[in-house]
């Protein structure tokens, strides 16, 4: 995990993301990130009683499980993204609808730990893929959803959306609850 992956300058991904920035170290430990973050996330969801994982702190939003499927989603569709532009593929990639996606995922069938175990696959071969990346590759650009990003811009969305969303499990579903 000594791999440095610099962290991105603002010419390298769209204006939207820098809310997902902002909760990234900016010291190049992306990959350490990522598994530290793993570790966090694995062991604050566990510790959810079931009334947790299904509390939704306004009526229309989010319950947590479909909070953290959302973000397995986005880590899938972030890291094939980075796949295509590191592998240099120009291909023009579209946008998706996180809302049908939590709508369509079958969350409240799924146990918790289905779920879990998702989410640990996912990012163990999220860290595998940017591991394998070279520092050109890191730097190559694509276009998705009309925005250009580098690799490694993606890779740092990736763990900067994890990072929103568990502060805002934190901060606003655990809060009352």
């Amino acid at each position: 995990m000594n791999k440095v992956i610099s962290f991105p300058q603002s010419d390298e991904y769209p204006s939207y993301i820098e809310e997902y920035l902002k909760w990234v170290k900016k010291d190049g430990s992306l990959l350490q990130q990522f598994e530290d973050a793993l570790v966090a996330t694995s062991k604050l969801i566990s510790s959810l009683s079931e009334k947790q994982l299904n509390h939704r702190y306004k009526t229309n939003k989010w319950s947590v499980k479909e909070l953290l499927v959302h973000i397995i989603d986005d880590e899938r569709i972030y890291a094939y993204r980075a796949l295509t532009f590191a592998r240099n593929d120009k291909t023009v990639l579209p946008g998706f609808e996180e809302k049908d996606y939590v709508t369509f995922s079958n969350v409240e069938k799924r146990p918790m730990q289905n779920i879990l175990d998702e989410y640990v696959a996912v990012r163990k071969s999220t860290i595998a893929l940017f591991d394998s990346f070279t520092e050109e590759a890191l730097l190559r650009k694509g276009n998705a959803n009309n925005n250009t990003s580098t690799v490694r811009a993606l890779g740092y969305h990736i763990l900067g959306h994890e990072l929103h969303h568990v502060n805002m499990i934190k901060s606003t579903y655990l809060k009352n609850n």
